[in-house]
């Protein structure tokens, strides 16, 4: 069993940053055997995917909506991941939710359904 658990979220300006961290504790927990992921759901939709790593390769896929402005990255000596936003606008707000899943193949690591483990989730606003 995996345990996740996001921090850094907050009220921030439009044009502002944030900084999301998710600690992943649990036996067998590694960098090297689960794919990580970060989710949104904003209040009436769909969960949606934002970012990925891949446990395999390492690439790192982005939602079309966050390319350019976010950064997805991990520590592996604190088994940590991290998601850096930046110019953020209205239209992220949302609620943060980190997943992780093992044996995730390439082709599914935008897919909520590939992931088994998720953090309770942390609010982020962005006022205009």
């Amino acid at each position: 069993q995996v345990q996740l658990v996001e921090s850094g979220g907050g009220l921030v300006q439009a044009g502002g940053s944030l900084r999301l961290s998710c600690a992943a504790s649990g036996s067998g927990f590694s960098f090297r055997r689960y794919a990580v992921a970060w989710f949104r759901q904003a209040p009436g939709k769909e969960r949606e995917f934002v970012a990925a790593v891949s446990h395999r390769t390492g690439s790192t896929p982005y939602a079309d909506s966050v390319k350019g402005r976010f950064t997805v990255s991990r520590d592996s000596a604190k088994n940590t991941l991290i998601l850096q936003m930046d110019a953020l606008t209205p239209e992220d707000t949302a609620v943060y939710y980190c997943a992780a899943a093992s044996g995730v193949i390439i082709s599914q690591l935008r897919s909520k359904s590939g992931y088994g483990n998720w953090g309770q989730g942390t609010q982020v606003t962005v006022s205009s």
